[in-house]
């Protein structure tokens, strides 16, 4: 497995989260998200483009590219998911400290 990887996430972050500007409930960002993922995989939304416009995380400004990273900088969750994954994977729904998040691994 590789030392590091390269990754790139959307966030939906919700009411309940620390420093979350959101005041959407856990289960409307959770629906939001699930429904975003939908279309990811179907073809219909790039995600580059989704992270631009939906994601609360300011790499969406990169269309969501968190560079390269090795095992232990994310949160657990994040970590596990991400490095589970294979180069051009969507995650499953991930949820974190942070909020709800898709993971593409790019690298």
């Amino acid at each position: 497995m590789a030392a590091t990887i390269r990754a790139s996430h959307i966030l939906l972050m919700h009411a309940g989260v620390p420093e979350s500007s959101s005041d959407r409930s856990r289960a409307a960002a959770l629906e939001a998200m699930t429904r975003l993922r939908d279309k990811i995989k179907s073809g219909d939304v790039d995600f580059a483009e989704a992270a631009q416009t939906l994601s609360d995380c300011p790499s969406g400004e990169d269309g969501g590219d968190l560079g390269h990273f090795s095992k232990g900088m994310m949160v657990p969750e994040f970590d596990k998911a991400s490095f589970t994954l294979e180069v051009n994977e969507l995650s499953e729904i991930v949820e974190t400290p942070f909020g709800f998040h898709l993971i593409l691994r790019t690298e």
